[in-house]
């Protein structure tokens, strides 16, 4: 891999982390693309989710340090009760973490990859146009309830191609949650998931350097760029309730993606 093509996958990384567009699907396709084989893919893709990370940290700073302050007090309040449900939200993706990663790895290796890609992104586009034609019942704030469901979609987009965020905020504004609300909680909860992962990926010694230096630097810096730009604008598309453009992205995606393996 050179320097080029590591900040072009790190742009297709920061952009589609937070657009619900499926950024495992997207970079998939992007390396079919671009002609990249690793041997060790897990380094590079931890090094570009690691940058996601701190975009949503710089982004989201205000929301976070608030909930940090409030986390240490004495009393039960506020950020307490939200740090809590974003513990429980976590709860589904961490089973599925544990029980089938490894076939989740073998499915990322498979020679049909595409048509499980495409056909994910098209299930992402039916729950996005669903989420934008529903009207449930609006709520003040997200339940405890509600954060087990919303990770339960989470755990859900582990497929590859199913995309996360389209995933955790569909099903939060289908469950009547305000649109701003459940961005920031779809964007806050995948925080300890990644940090988690990719410190158990240290410690078992599974991250190697079959990547070199500079362009493992160049596509960091890429999807920590292009990831809080992404993070700004998602965050408002939610507020306005744009998804539909969306789901029409991810239908056409997911059509090329199983075409192309077809033909």
């Amino acid at each position: 891999m050179d320097t080029l093509q590591a900040i072009l996958l790190g742009i297709v990384q920061g952009i589609t982390e937070f657009l619900p567009v499926s950024s495992s699907g997207h970079l998939q396709i992007a390396k079919e693309l671009l002609g990249v084989e690793l041997e060790e893919n897990l380094t590079f893709d931890v090094t570009l989710h690691a940058a996601t990370v701190l975009s949503t940290i710089v982004v989201l700073w205000s929301e976070v340090w608030r909930l940090l302050k409030g986390l240490f007090s004495r009393r039960f309040n506020e950020e307490q009760a939200y740090v809590l449900k974003l513990v429980i939200s976590m709860i589904p993706i961490g089973i599925v973490g544990f029980l089938l990663k490894d076939r989740i790895n073998e499915m990322l290796d498979a020679p049909y990859i595409l048509v499980i890609v495409g056909a994910m992104l098209l299930l992402t586009a039916g729950l996005l146009a669903f989420a934008y034609y529903a009207k449930p019942r609006p709520k003040e704030t997200i339940s405890y309830r509600d954060a087990f469901i919303i990770g339960l979609a989470q755990a859900c987009a582990a497929m590859p191609g199913l995309s996360r965020s389209g995933s955790t905020i569909a099903t939060g504004l289908l469950l009547g949650n305000r649109k701003a609300a459940v961005a920031q909680f779809s964007f806050l909860m995948v925080l300890a998931p990644i940090l988690g992962e990719t410190l158990l990926e240290c410690v078992s010694g599974e991250l190697t350097t079959g990547i070199a230096a500079g362009p493992l630097a160049a596509g960091f810096a890429a999807s920590f760029v292009t990831g809080c730009l992404a993070c700004k604008f998602m965050i408002e598309v939610v507020k306005r309730g744009k998804l539909i453009w969306f789901s029409i992205y991810c239908a056409a995606a997911g059509i090329v993606a199983i075409a192309s393996y077809l033909w």
